[in-house]
């Protein structure tokens, strides 16, 4: 019957071959070159396709896989997408931390984090307190601290007995990872052979809690660096390889020391890649713990927490924080991850309100429970573009994690200076990209509220991130974390602390449509670092114009016209303006002519957004 219904459905459409879908594309481009105009190069360093058909997965040897099965790059379960909702809760009082846990567990979310920050706060009694009453096996504890771990462990452990646990059902984990506190802060706490001993002995600690993790890969360091997608995972997996190689080197079975690594990766922006980054994690991770031979495959599975990136989270307009949160938490979990942190759209710049908390966990009850998007085993499964993304940064990863191996192994490799020499291009890349609005941040780089104040809102404390636990001379260079917005928003805030706030005056002039569209870009330009923009519908004359720029006290003054009148009308506004900066919008051809005159001042679409308002900060706010 099915056959049959197919065939009354699709009789009357012939098949459509590729090479006919080429030359209707080369058709309609008109000459115009298909690998300029259609082809996407990735950061990745690979090319992305308009569009992908059947014939493009038969390459793909992993189709086969059934979600649960080994490679798992279709999921570790096969009947559901089920995650675990986390938030995360600073703990400085450990009664008032219990009790806001408590008061969690009623409000959607199935997993803890207690951000432990003060070593004498670790203590047995103190962890009791904080876990009273926390009784499901269907909840995750996770602890971090930023040093006393082996004694947390300890904590933990005892009173779990204490409590009467059934210790194999207890799930959670510890964020210990020496080597990514190693990558980012440049000096491990102690001697790495001394860390890898402790982190044996956490194993080994918890060898009756077989499904809390006790082994942290910390790869979101990465994409909050600036990275790739593939970078973040290949050296994600060379962390985890690492930790592998160096436990067995000290007695522990391959079986104790992958089924204790939690992968905790950052989730950014983009959408599709972020989707293909966990499956072709999972895929690769899967190979590398194959090849110490483990007893079982079950082993080989990937256990993974993402949490929402800050790469790309602002300051400015930060209600946007919830729509690049909300694709972020949608990536993560059709990736297929186990656990997720969707951090509040505030909490770089002040400790969030229950609001802010509200909103994040919200976001993802409403992918679980109007969405459904755990009822569904790897939704991605069977789509040409995802598959082939899968693929392609599944290779590049595979690529460069051969490469870090070829060097002697992650440690190696970031002592000689080639992982964070990596990242860096990247990440010089993708500031390159911020500044010139190739990348956008909304609300940032692109279509600024220039209206908004944020400077009393902001905790400028939150925004210095200092870790003091490992002072002291670097051992290796680390790579740096930042935000993609960090530069655009000093302008704003240097604006909002100056004495008078810039003025820019659109002297708009002659042709209606340019000067419009011409006013409209250049608004939008000087309104990224707060600039006061005094708009215009039109001008009889340069002359009318130029008095309403001075009776205005514009401390900037850009011409909107057409690239025919800017010959005659740009020296006449030149002129006149004299001590005040004229600012030509475009790129005219008579743009050599004017320069020769003294106009220097042009913004267009191919203008270093961020260089330029720079240079003018310097100008008008110094």
């Amino acid at each position: 019957m099915a056959d049959k219904t197919k065939q009354l459905l699709f009789s009357d459409f012939p098949p459509v071959s590729t090479q006919e879908w080429m030359d209707r594309i080369t058709a309609d481009l008109k000459g115009a070159d298909f690998e300029k105009k259609l082809v996407w190069r990735t950061n990745e360093g690979f090319n992305v396709r308009p569009f992908y058909r059947s014939e493009d997965l038969d390459s793909l040897n992993y189709l086969e896989s059934q979600p649960g099965e080994f490679p798992y790059v279709r999921g570790n379960n096969a009947k559901s997408n089920k995650w675990f909702v986390r938030q995360d809760i600073k703990v400085t009082d450990v009664k008032v931390a219990n009790e806001k846990a408590l008061t969690l567990l009623t409000k959607g979310v199935d997993s803890l984090g207690f951000i432990i920050e003060d070593k004498d706060i670790i203590t047995e009694a103190n962890i009791e307190a904080l876990l009273k009453n926390i009784l499901s096996d269907d909840v995750e504890i996770n602890f971090s601290a930023c040093c006393g771990n082996s004694l947390l462990v300890q904590a933990v452990v005892a009173v779990l007995e204490k409590m009467n646990r059934n210790l194999t059902e207890v799930k959670g984990s510890i964020n210990f990872d020496p080597i990514g506190d190693l990558t980012v802060k440049g000096k491990a706490c102690c001697e790495m052979s001394k860390a890898i001993d402790s982190v044996k002995e956490l194993v080994e600690a918890t060898s009756n809690l077989p499904q809390f993790k006790t082994i942290a890969v910390n790869a979101k360091h990465y994409n909050n660096a600036g990275s790739s997608v593939a970078q973040e995972l290949a050296f994600g997996l060379a962390m985890g390889n690492e930790y592998l190689a160096q436990l067995s080197e000290k007695g522990l079975s391959i079986n104790e020391a992958a089924a204790n690594i939690k992968f905790n990766f950052g989730v950014g922006g983009n959408y599709f890649m972020e989707i293909a980054k966990l499956r072709a994690g999972r895929m690769l991770w899967a190979k590398i713990v194959e090849a110490y031979q483990p007893t079982g495959v079950e082993v080989c599975k990937m256990h993974v927490h993402s949490e929402t990136s800050e790469w790309n989270k602002t300051i400015f307009d930060p209600n946007v924080n919830m729509l690049r949160t909300q694709t972020e938490a949608m990536s993560a979990t059709l990736g297929g991850t186990q656990s997720l942190t969707v951090q509040p759209y505030d909490s770089l710049f002040k400790d969030s309100d229950d609001f802010s908390e509200r909103i994040a966990r919200n976001q993802q009850l409403l992918l679980k429970e109007e969405s459904h998007f755990e009822k569904i085993v790897d939704p991605s499964a069977g789509s040409y573009y995802i598959e082939n993304l899968t693929d392609s940064v599944a290779e590049q990863a595979w690529s460069l994690f051969v490469q870090v191996e070829e060097k002697g192994g992650y440690l190696a490799a970031l002592k000689e200076g080639f992982i964070q020499g990596l990242v860096k291009e990247t990440a010089d890349k993708r500031r390159k990209a911020i500044a010139t609005r190739r990348e956008n941040l909304l609300g940032t780089n692109q279509y600024p509220n220039t209206g908004e104040i944020v400077t009393p809102k902001i905790d400028f404390s939150k925004l210095e991130k200092v870790c003091t636990s490992c002072d002291g001379d670097k051992e290796i260079e680390p790579i740096v974390t930042f935000r993609a917005a960090d530069e655009f928003e000093a302008l704003r805030l240097a604006t909002e602390k100056a004495a008078k706030r810039p003025k820019v005056f659109m002297l708009t002039y002659g042709h209606l449509a340019m000067r419009l569209a011409r006013a409209q870009f250049s608004g939008n330009f000087f309104g990224c670092a707060g600039y006061e923009i005094v708009d215009n519908l039109g001008f009889k004359t340069v002359e009318e114009g130029v008095e309403a720029a001075k009776a205005a006290g514009a401390d900037i003054v850009v011409l909107c016209s057409s690239d025919d009148e800017y010959a005659e009308a740009a020296p006449k506004a030149f002129e006149l303006l004299g001590d005040t900066p004229l600012v030509i919008a475009g790129a005219p051809a008579c743009a050599d002519d004017l320069k020769a005159k003294g106009i220097t001042h042009f913004v267009n679409v191919r203008s270093n957004v961020l260089e330029t308002l720079q240079g003018f900060n310097k100008m008008i706010l110094e």
